[in-house]
């Protein structure tokens, strides 16, 4: 019996092409996504990569030989496959590696709507049927028919977002080479908008630099080019263009905990008393902005199939990650870096202020960033650190990883990562030097 562990995340499924994930693998894991969901129709994208198309086209002909019809969208960003799944209301799969290096491949499913599939949705049973075999079928094999729907996402996704009477705006965007490229287009294109392209071409080797902006290293063209341009604001996807990042008009990257803010403000305006979600690693400040806006701030466990769970049984409007997910109840409760990026253009337009001075609203305390230390008994330490501090007069929660709340209001967030012998530390307080000496205090503890 092979063991697919490695391959099939939290999340999706995510490997090394060809030795982890072939496509004799994809038609395997084809047939049995059909075969979990019972469903007659599927709808699958892919983005840039070269392996991609031979990856879409083996899953489609598993789903196929399950008796499933397939809709394949053809080239797509992560959102736009969840616009297709919410529109034709199937169950999808999108043939990505996000922003990992080129060598890499994956898929990421969702059932009919863009509901999310992670371990405890279908994953985990997609693992058990390819190690242990699926059940013989004897029905009738399915189609397979294309459908351009890029323009309708982008339709759909203006009208979600007023961007009428805005000021002009002048926007570097940083597709990285990846989806972005080919869903930006079409979506940014206004009277109001001058877009300054950065590496639009699809290119799946990621010849500038890697599709990850959460590292401030991938974020130094798009910033130098904000200032070279004179820009109002940058923006920056990752490879599968579900996730967006910010930078300011001095080539400054703005916080995801203040956009998760700035957004939360808008939707308020719009749902008064809604639901906001965020997850445990968000700035506090987020908390305290939708409090202040009359919503009611829920806080999540990290990941997609969380917050969209969470979103769903609060009715959200809006959830937001510090890791540049964004949620939209008006967008199937799927993560949308485009929509994301439609709010804060439409904020900007709507007032004289540059974005930085926009963005300060919304950032009240000092941050550390996430920090990775390899730890090899990671309850052990756990344990110990939290025994350290609620000793001291701390509170602490196990909601995800662990949570030490200060009475001085400082609060860190201990992680543990779902793939590797890792935690990860996120600190915050109301000022610099205090940050500082709580972060490097649980550093001691972790012997870093």
């Amino acid at each position: 019996m092979r063991d697919l562990t490695g391959l099939i995340k939290a999340y999706d499924i995510r490997g090394t092409v060809p030795d982890q994930l072939d496509a004799d693998l994809a038609r395997e894991i084809g047939a049995a996504f059909a075969h979990i969901t019972g469903t007659d129709k599927i709808t699958i994208g892919q983005d840039m990569r070269q392996s991609s198309p031979e990856l879409a086209n083996a899953f489609a002909a598993g789903a196929n030989s399950r008796g499933s019809d397939v809709t394949l969208i053809g080239l797509a960003s992560t959102d736009l496959l969840y616009f297709a799944s919410g529109t034709l209301d199937v169950p999808g799969a999108m043939i990505t590696a996000s922003h990992n290096p080129a060598g890499y491949n994956g898929i990421k499913l969702c059932r009919a709507g863009a509901a999310p599939v992670g371990q405890d949705t279908g994953l985990a049973e997609i693992r058990d049927l390819l190690e242990s075999g699926l059940p013989a079928y004897d029905g009738p094999s399915g189609t397979t028919r294309t459908e351009d729907m890029l323009q309708p996402y982008a339709d759909y996704l203006h009208t979600l977002v007023d961007l009428t009477g805005g000021r002009p705006l002048r926007i570097v965007v940083d597709a990285g080479n990846g989806m972005a490229g080919h869903t930006a287009p079409a979506v940014l294109t206004h009277p109001s908008f001058e877009i300054v392209p950065l590496y639009f071409e699809l290119d799946g080797t990621f010849p500038n630099h890697e599709t990850n902006p959460l590292e401030p290293a991938n974020l130094v063209d798009l910033c130098a080019a904000v200032r070279e341009h004179q820009a109002d604001i940058g923006l920056a996807f990752d490879g599968d263009a579900d996730r967006c990042f910010f930078v300011d008009e001095h080539g400054d990257p703005v916080s995801p905990s203040a956009i998760i803010g700035l957004i939360a403000t808008r939707e308020l305006e719009r749902h008064p008393g809604s639901a906001i979600v965020y997850n445990v690693i968000t700035s506090k400040a987020a908390a305290e902005i939708v409090s202040e806006h009359g919503g009611t701030p829920v806080r999540a466990r990290v990941g997609h199939s969380f917050i969209k769970g969470v979103m769903a049984e609060q009715n959200a409007v809006f959830g937001g990650e510090h890791s540049g997910h964004y949620y939209f109840r008006e967008f199937w409760r799927a993560d949308t870096g485009m929509l994301a990026a439609l709010h804060v253009l439409a904020a900007l337009g709507e007032t004289e202020e540059p974005l930085s001075t926009l963005s300060a609203r919304y950032v009240r305390y000092a941050a550390s960033g996430e920090i990775n230390r390899t730890i090899t008994d990671v309850p052990a330490t756990l344990s110990r650190v939290e025994a350290h501090f609620t000793s001291g007069g701390a509170t602490a929660d196990r909601l995800d990883g662990l949570t030490i709340t200060l009475p001085d209001g400082a609060w860190f967030n201990l992680r543990p990562s779902n793939t590797e012998p890792l935690l990860r530390l996120n600190v915050e307080a109301p000022d610099e030097p205090s940050m500082t000496h709580v972060r490097d205090a649980v550093l001691a503890l972790l012997g870093a």
